[in-house]
């Protein structure tokens, strides 16, 4: 089976380490930037991204902004992605959705959950 690739987008490289070494350990390759910015630009020139963990919460452009502009990339229309947030308040999760993404997983991530949302690509 091929492994999957996922973009991880995080402004801080400590979540990015945690994220990368338990995603790599589960065979999947990882690609990592800190900003939404740099995301937009790895996925307009990467077409073998199965999935983006897109930080909602980021200076200049937040996950909120950069979700609809990854979608509307013609190559990533369909490239599955997961709103990580702490924000774990009633209706954070139906905005995270309403913004475009395909799932939403709060922090401290639970590992396993993020293993059986990562399954579904």
């Amino acid at each position: 089976m091929e492994k999957k690739k996922v973009l991880i987008v995080d402004d801080d490289s400590r979540n990015i380490f945690a994220l990368v070494n338990t995603l790599k350990a589960k065979s999947f390759d990882c690609l990592s930037c800190l900003s939404a910015e740099e995301a937009l630009k790895i996925l307009a020139n990467d077409n073998s991204i199965d999935a983006v963990l897109m930080d909602m919460m980021m200076p200049e452009m937040d996950g909120y902004e950069a979700i609809p502009l990854i979608k509307a990339i013609p190559s990533q229309e369909n490239t599955f992605v997961v709103a990580v947030t702490a924000q774990a308040m009633a209706g954070d999760q139906e905005k995270c959705l309403q913004a475009g993404a395909d799932a939403y997983i709060s922090k401290p991530v639970d590992v396993d959950k993020l293993l059986h949302i990562l399954g579904e690509i």
